[in-house]
């Protein structure tokens, strides 16, 4: 994977677990979830995508579930931002991504989850984080669920 570039636009505290997460996946794979308005510690993922404009390796912590299958879900809230996230922007350029979780990095396809198993993975999310509910009334889009297949 060529070099990794942190988002200037992220927040000390993002920029600061993805330092930590890049140094030792295993202390930085639980992200304390009160600093986004949930609560415990929560999974999180690493997830590198294309940038759509720059070319370059874009890196984002995300909380993750399970997908079956091998694969995982995260969810593209952005706070429940009337626009979606950038990196989700990126994968529909580029599904093609690379994804670190805890010590475990492999590349993986992005695909977003549609009837039945898009209701599945939401729910099983919101019962992980329940923000979400909150960010999807905030926002009139439909919030992505997105789920990584291990290419």
């Amino acid at each position: 994977m060529s070099e990794i570039t942190i988002p200037e636009s992220l927040p000390a505290w993002v920029k600061d677990h993805i330092e930590l997460y890049l140094v030792d996946g295993k202390a930085a794979h639980f992200w304390d979830a009160s600093l986004g308005g949930g609560e415990g510690m929560l999974t999180t993922l690493l997830l590198t995508t294309k940038g759509r404009k720059s070319g370059k390796q874009l890196m984002i912590p995300l909380i993750y579930r399970p997908a079956g299958d091998g694969g995982f879900c995260v969810i593209a809230s952005k706070g429940g931002a009337p626009a979606h996230p950038a990196w989700y922007l990126n994968l529909e350029a580029d599904p093609v991504v690379h994804v670190k979780v805890a010590d475990d990095e492999f590349k993986a396809v992005a695909r977003v989850a549609e009837g039945a198993e898009r209701e599945r993975l939401w729910n099983a999310m919101v019962d992980y984080y329940a923000p979400y509910t909150d960010y999807q009334a905030a926002t009139e889009r439909l919030i992505p669920v997105v789920v990584l297949d291990p290419a």
